[in-house]
């Protein structure tokens, strides 16, 4: 990139092939529980807590902003694997009410909490990818990191 003016930016072929990210790859690897740059560095220190950098690349993590995003997404991915499951042994079985709440009420919490922490680092990944909330090499300085 060439400052040409003060109001005026060229960018160049070479910078502009250095910002892409990949998407998709920073998704798999934030779902891996790995940062998604490098795909080395662990991205959480706790079950839930995002890491604070990578210990491979030195990404700073303390930008992203998940908030609830990766709860709604996985009652909505355990909701459309469980009810359709449910439906189909009611229909086809009939079990009775006990045994179908034994079932289903551990498999929804065990599904639940075993695809928090991948959704989780899949939207941190995601918001690497697209520079969302201060990700970006370029941010402005009044954005918060936490």
């Amino acid at each position: 990139m060439e400052t040409v003016s003060p109001t005026t930016t060229v960018w160049t072929r070479e910078v502009a092939a250095a910002e892409k990210r990949d998407l998709w790859g920073a998704m798999k690897r934030g779902f891996l529980c790995r940062c998604p740059r490098c795909g080395e560095g662990r991205l959480f220190r706790a079950f839930l807590k995002v890491d604070d950098h990578c210990s491979v690349c030195g990404l700073d993590f303390t930008p992203h902003r998940a908030d609830d995003l990766p709860a709604y997404l996985v009652i909505v991915i355990v909701g459309h694997i469980v009810v359709p499951l449910a439906l189909s042994i009611e229909t086809n079985f009939s079990p009775p009410v006990w045994l179908q709440l034994a079932i289903y009420l551990p498999l929804t919490l065990f599904a639940s909490l075993a695809l928090l922490q991948p959704v989780k680092g899949a939207v941190v990944g995601f918001q690497w990818a697209l520079r969302m909330h201060g990700f970006d090499e370029n941010a402005p300085g009044d954005i918060s990191p936490g």
